[in-house]
């Protein structure tokens, strides 16, 4: 398989084939995940969570986002990498460019930035800068004191609507990628539809572009609780290589996600 980019991605959606992804935060599990053929892989701010043991992912900041970047590009030679901003690392854009180039610098191929229409300035001088952008709508974890927890977002029409035209401002602006978690599957084909760009789902339905998993909830590792937009492919496997290998498989064929992992 030849190396993965963004434009190999936005033709995955033209063609009508699911896009997979998974985090990964360290060089070995990226290299199992990126033989098993995944598309993409996301070194989340999820890390503060699944490796730190906090509450949220607010204390990660971009130390710790580059020297997981690092490792990660270590153990990868296909797979797209993308790396999120962490809490604060983007509040204006001078701060956006400086810490997104740290992480360009440290192997990723793309950034990925939580929020809708006041990033619009942000990602016009990213992708100017030569720097791919991923955008992130929906349940945005950096967001979470906002929202009042974790919850879905988007049941009410007027909010639904707004993150529609939100999708199609991202677009515009230049993003090329758009994460959506934790939205009705409707309102997750909605946007997808509305845009050009591939979208990528987490509890946002099966008519997304593709789906991503915490690889920690994937592998059924996680220390806290499995989220009902995910599934442990390792319990069916009993290996970690065949246990990506099966969720790409399932994505691909539509089996995942199924009616239990969505939100109607």
């Amino acid at each position: 398989m030849k190396k993965i980019t963004t434009a190999t991605l936005r033709k995955m959606k033209q063609d009508g084939d699911k896009i997979s992804t998974i985090t990964a935060y360290d060089a070995s599990f990226a290299k199992i995940f990126d033989q098993a053929g995944i598309h993409a892989i996301l070194i989340g701010d999820s890390l503060g969570m699944v490796l730190q043991g906090q509450e949220d992912t607010l204390p990660v900041n971009i130390e710790h986002m580059v020297y997981h970047t690092q490792c990660v590009n270590r153990g990868v030679t296909k797979t797209l990498i993308i790396s999120d901003m962490p809490f604060m690392s983007y509040a204006t854009k001078e701060q956006a460019y400086s810490n997104a180039a740290k992480l360009m610098q440290a192997g990723a191929s793309m950034v990925k930035l939580e929020g809708g229409e006041w990033l619009v300035d942000t990602i016009k001088g990213l992708v100017e800068r030569g720097i791919p952008v991923c955008a992130h709508l929906g349940l945005t974890p950096q967001s979470v004191n906002v929202f009042g927890g974790f919850k879905v977002q988007g049941r009410e029409k007027s909010q639904a609507d707004e993150m529609i035209a939100h999708a199609r401002l991202l677009e515009e602006a230049g993003a090329q990628l758009l994460v959506l978690e934790c939205i009705p599957s409707k309102l997750g084909k909605a946007i997808s539809e509305a845009v050009s760009i591939p979208t990528i789902g987490i509890g946002a339905g099966k008519e997304t572009d593709g789906q991503i998993l915490v690889m920690h909830d994937a592998l059924g590792i996680s220390c806290s609780y499995m989220p009902k937009f995910s599934r442990n492919f390792l319990i069916d496997t009993g290996d970690i290589k065949k246990a990506v290998e099966l969720y790409i498989s399932e994505v691909s064929n539509g089996n995942f996600p199924g009616n239990e992992h969505i939100f109607n």
